[in-house]
């Protein structure tokens, strides 16, 4: 074949490298030339033509392992094998246009872990008066019981919802917060503990539906293990938690047990 060219030409033409085209080889997509007197492989107009086939589909998403029989496939499997690449390219990017909107959540924080109504509840409690590290705390929280407990999750917000517009309940939850600076035996932390299961019961609305009441009554583990998280850092607000839901449990509310 003295009119054919050379391995590197011929990958130049065609616009791929010639690991490229050796690989194509190698997986039978494209056979290689005879040599020529001088030991040469020479690349013809039919090779370069299936070269530039293979490239195609390669840059169309075509898996190269499903190239070969889709270019020796006639018209209709050949047509029938292209619509299922594009089923799986749409499929792809759907996945890649979803990883890059979690990507844009990441760069604005909470966003990726959180939907936007925990967000903004979040975003509501500085204003309210709660410190950073009290935020911070419920974020994490959130984050937990969202991944955790997903099914009791919008329950759980909605009783953050109503404690928010309860002037009582943020003044609780802030002398809760506080007594982190209380001695261990301050008789403080069981008044306390009182108040805050008498504000429940008589805003059954800051207890949760009975939907929600039931996720979490079946997520005892789970409970234990988000009502437990920074109990070595806040030693005293767990004890509250614990004295609280103990007097919750003996008026009747299903709390679950740690």
């Amino acid at each position: 074949m003295t009119n054919g060219v050379t391995i590197g030409q011929a990958a130049a033409f065609v616009g791929v490298t010639v690991k490229t085209l050796r690989h194509y080889h190698k997986l039978g997509l494209v056979e290689e030339p005879e040599r020529d007197g001088s030991g040469y492989r020479r690349y013809g107009s039919a090779d370069l033509l299936r070269l530039v086939q293979v490239r195609t589909l390669a840059a169309a998403g075509v898996p190269l392992a499903e190239t070969g029989s889709l270019l020796d496939a006639d018209a209709e499997q050949f047509t029938a094998a292209l619509a299922d690449v594009e089923r799986r390219l749409t499929d792809r990017i759907a996945d890649l246009l979803a990883r890059r909107d979690t990507l844009y959540r990441l760069a604005d924080g909470d966003r990726a872990l959180l939907p936007d109504r925990a967000c903004a509840l979040l975003d509501r409690m500085p204003g309210l008066g709660f410190s950073p590290e009290y935020v911070a705390a419920q974020r994490e929280a959130l984050v937990l019981a969202k991944a955790l407990v997903p099914e009791g999750f919008d329950g759980f917000l909605t009783q953050l919802e109503h404690g928010l517009d309860d002037p009582e309940y943020i003044d609780l939850a802030k002398r809760g917060w506080e007594a982190e600076t209380w001695e261990p035996d301050d008789p403080r932390i069981d008044e306390l503990a009182t108040a805050m299961a008498d504000h429940y019961l008589a805003n059954p609305a800051l207890l949760g539906n009975p939907t929600s009441l039931q996720a979490w009554s079946r997520a005892s583990t789970q409970y234990r293990l988000i009502n437990n998280h920074r109990g070595d850092q806040a030693p005293i607000s767990a004890r509250l938690t614990a004295l609280t839901e103990t007097r919750l449990r003996s008026a009747g509310v299903p709390v679950p047990r740690r």
